[in-house]
């Protein structure tokens, strides 16, 4: 009998979960629009946010779950990696939940409890299988052995897919956050209109340094020959850069599951809703004979559903942390 209380506060949503023996009965998440203004997260006021959030997200969440604080068993939270200032919010938020309670603490890495999601509904993953993790700040290909047993095979050697993403709504003047809205308009488009460069690595490793630049290059050459050519073609350009990101991180976990010989095959991160991505997905698996599995849309962004089901795990083991444990920014990924 296990009921975890878990927080999420890696970046600019605030989030709340309550995992009741292995099922979520509620997931609270606070967005921050305040940061739509800047084009981008703004630390400092990400923190901010997160400390007038969080109490009312718990309260939220401890009546959604139907449950009181004397029925919670631990506390989970993320410690890392993500931005320190909201990483503190939360972590020091736990620290004091759990001790005014006298409840365990239960430290969780934010990209383990992204591929740990897969576990929240069915059908689940079997041991062992890939996962492709992408998010605005990673790009993993990571094989799966056990519930945390994990180990990178494959990486971004610069950017992350979704930072691509992202830098790409910024040149075409879409507002932030960018990578959803590349996918709107990708629906509409053509994603054989212009074709982009693919990076030649030859490991199962990732870089999107390169194409970012020659995205950039062939909008400022193309807005010399015609000023309004973003405004005219912004539906293929769009349906174009998105073809050519899902074909680069689809071609190298290709690559990975003919290595390993495993077709258990996942994705998860923020990237994972994108629907090119998914549909791009579901093509290699039937050409492939992939077993696929995709996280619910609201499973795949931040939350704290993963956080939660990540503590659950860790409870059932009894992997506590104490109350001397610290947020950390950057972690690494056994850590």
């Amino acid at each position: 009998m296990s009921v975890i209380l878990a927080i999420e506060s890696s970046c600019d949503e605030t989030s709340v979960a309550i995992c009741n023996n292995g099922k979520i009965t509620a997931n609270v998440i606070a967005n921050q629009t305040i940061h739509q203004n800047y084009g981008g997260v703004i630390p400092e006021l990400a923190s901010r946010v997160h400390q007038q959030n969080i109490v009312p997200v718990i309260q939220q969440a401890l009546i959604d779950a139907k449950v009181s604080k004397k029925d919670i068993n631990a506390v989970a939270f993320t410690r890392g990696p993500g931005l320190l200032g909201s990483l503190l919010v939360g972590v020091s938020f736990a620290k004091s939940f759990a001790l005014a309670l006298d409840l365990p603490l239960i430290a969780i890495n934010h990209m383990h409890a992204h591929i740990l999601a897969h576990f929240i509904d069915d059908p689940k993953p079997s041991f062992p299988f890939l996962c492709l993790t992408v998010s605005g700040g990673h790009t993993q290909i990571v094989l799966v052995k056990d519930y945390f047993d994990m180990e990178i095979v494959g990486q971004t050697l610069d950017d992350a897919a979704g930072e691509a993403f992202d830098k790409t709504a910024k040149i075409l003047n879409l507002p932030y956050p960018g990578g959803p809205l590349i996918d709107l308009h990708a629906r509409s488009g053509d994603p054989l209109a212009f074709k982009f460069p693919e990076p030649q690595i030859k490991d199962l490793n990732y870089s999107f340094s390169g194409l970012k630049t020659a995205i950039l290059y062939f909008i400022r050459a193309q807005e010399k020959l015609n000023p309004d050519f973003i405004t005219e073609r912004l539906d293929d350009i769009c349906a174009s850069v998105q073809f050519s990101i899902v074909n680069i991180l689809l071609n190298k976990l290709k690559r990975a599951a003919q290595l390993y010989g495993i077709k258990e095959i996942a994705i998860a991160g923020g990237v994972s809703a994108n629907t090119g991505l998914r549909s791009g997905l579901e093509l290699r698996a039937k050409e492939l004979g992939w077993r696929v599995y995709v996280p619910g849309f609201e499973y795949c962004t931040d939350n704290a559903a993963m956080i939660a089901v990540a503590g659950h795990f860790k409870f059932m083991s009894g992997e506590f942390v104490g109350q001397d444990i610290a947020p950390a920014s950057r972690m690494e990924f056994n850590g």
